[in-house]
């Protein structure tokens, strides 16, 4: 598995936890920025995932931001890209069964590291269901 994940000023020590986490797993990850806590703008982090999570150069994203609200409006603003904004791992484990999300967003002053990994993990290791109740619902999304 390959992934991509950003953040802005809000998510960038969250990142740095996940970033982590994700190597102690063995799973390669691109980390497309931001590279400190410096202030800067979340649409540009998001483009760079969802660029990734698009061409099909990495099979998952995560964004991460304060609240988790601007990333994924951003991130779902892009053809193709199914974000899901998730503070619980129900709502992870859901978005990846049902709705086959291909991109994560998390708010870093909304959850801790802890519940934060567990919902990564959630994410990560949630097959889609491939009902056909859900494939015919995420066909109307185009």
């Amino acid at each position: 598995m390959k992934l991509a994940i950003g953040c802005d000023h809000g998510g960038f020590e969250l990142k740095q936890e996940i970033l982590k986490h994700l190597k102690e797993r063995g799973i390669e990850t691109t980390d497309v920025g931001c590279p400190d806590s410096t202030s800067c703008d979340y649409p540009v982090y998001a483009k760079k995932v969802t660029e990734l999570v698009r061409s099909g150069e990495v099979d998952l994203g995560i964004l991460i931001c304060g609240t988790g609200i601007g990333m994924s409006m951003a991130a779902n603003k892009e053809p193709g890209i199914r974000a899901a904004l998730c503070h619980d791992v129900f709502s992870a484990k859901a978005t990846k069964e049902h709705n086959n999300a291909n991109v994560l967003c998390m708010g870093a002053r909304v959850i801790g590291p802890g519940p934060a990994l567990m919902i990564v993990d959630t994410f990560l290791d949630t097959p889609f269901s491939e009902d056909e109740r859900h494939i015919r619902r995420i066909s109307l999304f185009s």
